[in-house]
């Protein structure tokens, strides 16, 4: 099963110019939402995880059925403002002005195995600032974990201290 025929291209979405990888109907289909996961979970080659860290907010759907398989637990990293509880942040360059991402303090403990997880790696700022977080709270990256990677955008040289697995690459 080719999960690539499950990603929708949309035209001019969010806005003109751009072509968004829509991942809904693989999310709709049992057997290609599987695959991907048996994909994802396949390349971290028997490491030991002790939390998924899920990228708000497209990173939720595969990270907690990461975590789920991986037996670990999840950690929600948020826009400003979502989180009820004390939070640290990191902020990160868009492309026209900054945003920032928050996860709760009590999250991860030092020494904790992470694996990162998000839909796509584009440009790399989310993926960079999720990593400062976990690094704050003594977290271990394991690897940082794509459905989809734009390679064109280089999103990968911000993060290229830590592994990085994509399931699909454009």
């Amino acid at each position: 099963m080719k999960i690539e025929n499950y990603i929708r291209d949309i035209q001019g979405f969010p806005k003109e110019g751009i072509l968004f990888k829509d991942i809904t109907p693989l999310l709709n289909n049992v057997e290609a939402r599987q695959e991907c996961l048996s994909i994802l979970v396949n390349s971290l080659k028997g490491q030991k995880i002790d939390k998924v860290v899920g990228a708000e907010s497209r990173g939720f759907f595969f990270g907690m059925l990461l975590a789920q398989e991986l037996k670990a637990g999840f950690i929600p990293v948020r826009k400003p403002k979502k989180l009820p509880f004390d939070i640290i942040s990191a902020s990160y360059e868009l492309e026209y002005g900054t945003d920032s991402l928050e996860m709760h303090i009590d999250a991860i403990k030092k020494g904790d195995r992470i694996l990162i997880h998000d839909d796509v790696l584009a440009t790399g700022g989310t993926a960079k600032a999720v990593c400062e977080l976990v690094e704050k709270l003594g977290g271990e990256i394991v690897q940082c974990n794509f459905l989809m990677e734009l390679t064109f955008l280089n999103g990968r040289e911000k993060i290229k201290e830590y592994p990085v697995f994509a399931a699909l690459a454009y």
